[in-house]
């Protein structure tokens, strides 16, 4: 009798876990890509530029001189007695990071279209780099700020970190996550209702108003429009990050629990529609 030969699986089939449905293990084993990707995002930036670099620093200081005469000399919006350019400033880059990475996500199947139609790869690691790559946008931005802090500590103005600000980390943790779960809900819309992009942009620039970003929490005196904003999941990410640089405003940590939970549900939303509209982006891009 011939003896038995082993058999040798080449491939195999299982039940897929709740990370490989969720794409998280084949994105983490392809992470070499998302570096690939980074350096191409920052790299395409600065090609063709006067300024380079410089622009984001000119950026956040123009937007902040506009705030200044606008809500500070017109509307004469109070600042919880922290000067307007360091108030201003903290909100504005804590703010751009969210929209750039909320924008940029959403607009992953028409960017990357060409190249998602000649070659697979997981598809999550395009809006994964794009959420990392801004960050270096963000860090020279937030230099921006922390040398404009320094300048009014410097010249005797009293402001008052505190161990809150070590929260920083998580902040920023939890703002990726929430441009990275709704980016893709619109990105996994928009495929097929185009129309859908005009009224996110427009509802973008609404959102920023709804966000203590020109006006602190407490210039808010109307109890249900005051809980109606702690709905908000970035409110308590801004006002967190504000109480710790400046060691005024509103804390709560049950408001940035709730913040927490409400990024959680919707990062597990908009990777769930991404996976299941990725298999058919195809044929309706």
């Amino acid at each position: 009798m011939k003896s038995e030969e082993s058999t040798y699986w080449t491939t195999e089939i299982s039940p897929d876990s709740f990370s490989k449905g969720l794409g998280l293990r084949e994105a983490w084993q392809k992470r070499y890509l998302i570096w690939l990707f980074i350096k191409r995002d920052i790299t395409v930036q600065f090609k063709q530029t006067i300024f380079g670099m410089g622009w984001y620093f000119i950026s956040p200081l123009f937007t902040m001189f506009m705030y200044i005469v606008v809500f500070g000399r017109i509307a004469e919006i109070p600042t919880d007695d922290i000067p307007q350019p360091v108030f201003y400033l903290s909100g504005i880059c804590l703010w751009e990071y969210f929209s750039e990475c909320l924008t940029a996500v959403s607009n992953t199947f028409q960017t990357n279209a060409g190249l998602y139609g000649k070659v697979y790869f997981p598809r999550l690691v395009s809006p994964l780099s794009v959420v990392t790559s801004k960050l270096f946008r963000f860090s020279l931005q937030l230099s921006t700020f922390v040398l404009v802090y320094l300048l009014f500590v410097l010249r005797g103005v009293h402001l008052c970190p505190n161990w809150y600000l070590c929260l920083f980390p998580l902040l920023i943790l939890m703002i990726q996550c929430l441009a990275l779960g709704l980016g893709l809900m619109v990105s996994s819309m928009t495929t097929k209702y185009r129309d859908l992009t005009n009224f996110f942009g427009v509802f973008v620039s609404l959102w920023m108003y709804a966000t203590p970003i020109v006006y602190p929490l407490s210039y808010v005196t109307n109890p249900t429009l005051h809980k109606i904003m702690l709905f908000n999941p970035m409110t308590a990410i801004i006002e967190t990050f504000k109480y710790g640089a400046y060691g005024v405003g509103q804390f709560s940590w049950t408001a940035l629990g709730y913040s927490a939970v409400i990024i959680l549900i919707l990062l597990f939303i908009g990777i769930s529609m991404f996976n299941r509209k990725q298999k058919f982006f195809i044929d309706t891009i």
